[in-house]
């Protein structure tokens, strides 16, 4: 082989291996998430700390950092408030860099914005300026690409928290999670473009939301789509027991 031809080949392998390693990443962080594993995702954290201090321009570890900063959040929120504020408030630094580089980062304004929304949900007196400033990062996300699976689904997921039952709202935010599963339904995905998490949250969303309508049928339909998604979905394999007692 040539030396261009050699050099060439050691740049696809580079670049091969580093998606890779991005999408093992994101494999750990959701299976730390979906089985509910805080003390997976915490080391998974200080890892990937450590590693950005040594390269602080790789924007797909600091888009990585930040994913599991929100799920930390996430499976915190309810019992361990203090450290739910943490996570979410590390996931919207985390991000500044990137989007100071790339204010047009589609996935980095959707992430920021679900962060900003945790951190709302977790703050009384500040809830008004952050639920604005995550609205803010979601409409910017809009204008660049209305369709983003995880835009509609974070959009759905707080616009469902934050509406009462047969309002407009909710029926607008039950729209958005429809459109959401049709996306991730249309969608693959594993790279910092077009990150591959959603796809289980979605489904089990829909699940619910068609169970308290009283669905059965359809909840059950999408809650073990989810678990097909993602077979170790603690939250899913939850509901779906729940759905079977009725």
């Amino acid at each position: 082989m040539s030396a261009p031809g050699k050099i060439l080949l050691g740049l696809l392998l580079a670049t091969a291996l580093h998606a890779q390693e991005g999408g093992d990443v994101q494999a750990q962080i959701l299976y730390a998430y979906h089985t509910e594993d805080t003390n997976g995702l915490t080391s998974l954290i200080q890892g990937m700390s450590a590693k950005l201090r040594d390269a602080p321009d790789d924007d797909a570890l600091r888009y990585h950092l930040a994913h599991a900063q929100y799920r930390l959040g996430e499976l915190s929120a309810a019992g361990m408030s203090r450290r739910a504020e943490s996570a979410y408030s590390e996931c919207i630094d985390d991000l500044k860099p990137l989007l100071q580089k790339n204010v047009k980062s589609v996935e980095g304004l959707v992430l920021q914005g679900a962060c900003y929304g945790g951190l709302a949900d977790l703050s009384s007196v500040r809830a008004v300026l952050l639920r604005a400033r995550a609205a803010d990062r979601l409409q910017a996300a809009a204008k660049l690409a209305p369709r983003n699976p995880r835009l509609l689904l974070i959009e759905a997921v707080q616009g469902l928290e934050r509406s009462k039952p047969g309002s407009p709202e909710r029926h607008q935010a039950l729209a958005q999670l429809n459109m959401a599963v049709q996306e991730f339904d249309a969608s693959s995905a594993t790279s910092i473009d077009v990150p591959g998490w959603g796809h289980a949250q979605a489904y089990l969303a829909l699940g619910r939301e068609l169970q308290a309508r009283g669905d059965a049928v359809g909840a059950r339909n999408w809650i073990e789509k989810s678990l097909i998604a993602a077979p170790d979905y603690k939250s899913a394999q939850r509901q779906l027991a729940t759905l079977a007692k009725h």
